[in-house]
């Protein structure tokens, strides 16, 4: 038997895009013992993922989590995180360990002069090479969500103009210049024309709370039209629901709207029609949604993108153009009952 660690710390996309490495280690190595190590606050992220035998979690203290992992005996780590702290982590464990390459210098010459050396090698790809040595190959399984059956969303508790069908945006990520402004976020609802649920941490009620009382009041809201045809019908899901809840909603939705986040690499793990939002953030950064079935949509060509391999909490150039420019031309499929 083989006892192997997987480590990523965070965050919510980064660890759905090493599942398909929990996956294929478990499946593919005989006898393999598979151990992940994540922080608490994404525990449930790979709780009920049936590929992981343990869970250890860093919570205040790195010593403390050092103690837990002292006790396994590792035969090999995969450090799906590669910065300090697992750094410090692998020095004191002292077991065979296997790092992930950041790409740190190519990302550098892309942000700061657009010298794209980037390898055309999405993010899974570059982590399952890590495990390479184990014999282990992409099985072409694609991404995993578990979702526990106590946080699965029955659509019968949806309004009832959402109960047989609906679009998803997910309106948040962490950096502002990631993030649709609100005016946008407005008049991408407008092209969808139908029943949306907004999804969101609590963090991104305020935005939705203004996109649902723009959406209901005049000319949009309307009790003589009940059907969702007609118009845009707003459900503000932002802050009601744990990950997994929001997760639920997605598996659920006909097409997935998102920005470079989380929330989209879930969809992916369903095999969702995704709109993939891009800001300031690109593609090439090797972390679109890893499924056939997505649209980019981003302003290509523009001087300044990207500005960051992370995120600004505002446009460095003022302008915003990575945003406010995007055109917002798709054909959607259609919500099953409007058919």
């Amino acid at each position: 038997m083989k006892k192997i660690l997987i480590i990523r710390f965070s965050s919510i996309g980064d660890i759905v895009l090493t599942t398909p490495v929990i996956r294929c280690v478990k499946e593919q190595v005989l006898g393999a013992e598979v151990h992940f190590c994540t922080k608490a606050a994404f525990r449930n992220i790979i709780a009920s993922n049936p590929y992981v035998d343990k869970v250890f979690c860093l919570e205040n203290s790195l010593k403390d989590l050092l103690l837990q992992l002292k006790a396994e005996r590792y035969d090999l780590i995969l450090d799906l995180h590669n910065n300090l702290r697992t750094r410090v982590l692998k020095s004191r464990l002292g077991r065979p360990a296997r790092s992930f390459d950041k790409l740190n210098y190519q990302k550098w010459l892309l942000v700061k002069f657009k010298i794209n050396r980037m390898p055309d090698v999405h993010i899974v790809d570059r982590y399952l090479a890590t495990a390479a040595p184990l014999g282990v190959q992409n099985d072409g399984e694609g991404l995993d969500y578990f979702i526990p059956e106590k946080d699965e969303i029955d659509l019968s508790t949806l309004p009832a103009s959402h109960q047989k069908g609906y679009y998803a945006i997910a309106i948040g990520a962490q950096h502002y210049t990631k993030r649709l402004p609100v005016d946008r976020l407005i008049e991408l609802c407008e092209k969808i024309n139908g029943p949306i649920v907004l999804l969101g941490g609590k963090e991104d009620v305020p935005i939705a709370h203004m996109i649902e009382v723009f959406f209901t009041s005049e000319p949009y809201h309307s009790h003589e039209s009940p059907n969702p045809a007609n118009r845009t019908i707003i459900y503000n899901a932002c802050g009601k629901y744990n990950l997994n809840g929001s997760a639920s909603l997605v598996r659920q939705a006909q097409a997935v709207f998102s920005h470079d986040t989380g929330l989209m690499h879930i969809a992916a793990a369903f095999q969702k029609k995704i709109y993939s939002i891009w800001g300031n953030t690109v593609p090439a950064f090797g972390m679109y949604p890893y499924t056939k079935d997505f649209e980019v949509m981003e302003v290509k060509n523009l001087y300044c993108r990207p500005c960051s391999k992370i995120g600004y909490t505002k446009c460095p150039e003022r302008h915003f153009r990575c945003m406010r420019e995007i055109n917002f031309d798709f054909q959607l499929p259609e919500v099953d009952h409007l058919a």
